[in-house]
């Protein structure tokens, strides 16, 4: 049969095209692509291509489909799975698997969340990391990944007892956590995590030099919520004055257990490593593009202070299987990390220059031709567009918020492609 797709042909090559699947073999599945939220770390393999640790050498020969954070249906079953899957089942996919660098979106000819059918290889299923999702929408189910990054961020920090060598794994039950830079799309999602997860700080400090993107993450994530869940939330901005100084008054001038970096900025990674507390964990989230990123740490600190820092990269399938639990369960609700929405025909356009384009989350439905469109200006569209206009009542349901409801009516109504 026939897919659609956006394939990477090298760098900064990005093209949408049409072509013939394979018939799947006994050991694969088809899967129709919903939807699809496209992350920077596929602007970063379109930036490098070849070159890229994921990307095959010969990616201009056999171009590869992009995309890694996506829900759909299975279309068709392999008789060796047909015990194991049925036609219509939802699912969600952990990309990242610990036998191979290769995963979808970076390494495979048939298989990307920027497509309209793909075919899942043998060795997804056999790792069990095609995972069904039983939500309403398909959308969450696109951001199960980058959640479940979040949520093996917060696994991953750990923590000491002096006289132990067994470090326990986790940030501090009641502690003193930062997210800084926090309000871009990840770190809105680590907010969430944090007042609506199993193990929650006390204090939660969020910090940005935006103040408008402060203020939408305190309408989407409010103080009262937190408190709510016993957790003291404060959004900063770290513009002007001192930064650390103001940080540190929060804390009583302790420091914080738990430091999350959402940025590779190094005043941001030099600001975390000051703010750390005795026993403190930064975790340097967001990767750079730069392979020799560096900055100043304070290995005083280090000695005396029992300060130590992790690096992240992607989450588990356990992770993954967290995150689309507790969005099924509605415990927790990352749609505050998606601003615009858009169509298979926008995704080459849209990875390529996401750096430029403000915002969060950029969330694209496979089957549909439609432009990259703001939440914010679906009023304004609706003006001339009646389309427009309903996604605009839906949406003010929620806060200004892609929903369930929204995404029902747009698969419904829109153009497809």
């Amino acid at each position: 049969m026939k897919t659609k797709a956006v394939r990477l042909y090298g760098k900064e090559d990005l093209r949408l095209g049409e072509f013939e699947l394979p018939e799947i073999k006994d050991s694969e599945v088809l899967l129709k692509i919903v939807s699809d939220s496209l992350c920077m770390s596929t602007y970063k393999a379109a930036e490098q291509g070849a070159a890229h640790k994921r990307v095959p050498d010969n990616v201009a020969e056999h171009p590869v489909i992009v995309g890694h954070e996506f829900c759909g249906t299975i279309a068709k079953v392999g008789k060796n799975w047909e015990n194991e899957y049925k036609v219509g089942d939802r699912v969600s996919i952990q990309p990242a698997i610990s036998t191979t660098m290769n995963a979808p979106g970076y390494s495979y000819e048939y298989i990307g969340g920027d497509a309209t059918y793909v075919i899942v290889p043998e060795i997804y299923l056999t790792t069990g990391s095609l995972l069904r999702y039983t939500g309403d929408a398909f959308f969450y189910g696109s951001l199960s990944e980058p959640m479940s990054c979040i949520i093996g961020a917060f696994h991953a920090q750990y923590h000491t007892q002096y006289g132990s060598y067994v470090h326990k794994m986790g940030i501090v039950e009641g502690g003193k956590l930062a997210i800084l830079a926090g309000v871009g799309p990840m770190g809105l999602g680590a907010i969430d995590y944090a007042i609506n997860g199993p193990i929650k700080p006390s204090l939660l400090v969020v910090t940005d030099i935006n103040q408008e993107r402060l203020d939408r993450a305190a309408t989407i994530y409010t103080v009262e919520m937190a408190k709510k869940n016993g957790v003291e939330l404060h959004y900063l901005n770290t513009g002007s004055g001192d930064a650390v100084e103001q940080l540190m008054a929060f804390t009583g001038g302790t420091g914080y257990d738990d430091v999350f970096c959402m940025a590779p900025v190094r005043a941001v990674v030099e600001q975390s490593d000051a703010i750390l507390g005795h026993d403190g964990c930064l975790n340097f989230f967001a990767g750079p593009i730069d392979k020799k990123f560096s900055a100043n740490f304070n290995f005083y600190n280090v000695h005396y202070g029992a300060t130590h820092i992790v690096g992240t990269s992607g989450g588990n399938t356990d992770d993954m299987k967290e995150a689309l639990d507790m969005m099924a369960k509605g415990q927790i609700n990352p749609a505050g990390m998606v601003t615009h929405i858009g169509g298979l025909n926008a995704v080459a356009e849209t990875t390529l220059n996401l750096p430029n384009i403000p915002g969060g989350k950029k969330l694209v439905y496979t089957h549909l031709d439609m432009p990259l469109t703001a939440i914010d200006d679906f009023e304004k569209l609706g003006e001339t567009d009646p389309m427009y206009a309903e996604l605009a009542k839906i949406v003010k349901k929620t806060n200004n918020l892609w929903n369930a409801e929204a995404e029902k009516y747009l698969l419904a109504n829109c153009k497809q492609i």
